[in-house]
């Protein structure tokens, strides 16, 4: 059976553990390419925001990284 749509592979931001004493960072799956995201840093705080739009998807401790999920959803 031919698949006609093409594999979405959704963005992981990858954040630091929580508070409760997790050892893993945390994965959030985002809907968009990473492309459409900016990651800033001012001093301790790290801010996620969606380019066109504004909207902050996380603002807290760092480092934050976006990276392509190598597995389709």
């Amino acid at each position: 059976m031919p698949i006609d749509s093409p594999w979405n592979y959704p963005t992981l931001m990858c954040t630091p553990p929580g508070r409760a004493g997790g050892v893993f960072p945390t994965e959030t799956v985002l809907p968009l390419e990473a492309e459409a995201y900016a990651v800033t840093q001012e001093g301790e705080i790290w801010r996620v925001m969606v380019k066109h739009s504004g909207v902050v998807l996380y603002e807290g401790p760092g480092p934050v990284v976006l990276v392509e999920s190598p597995a389709p959803f």
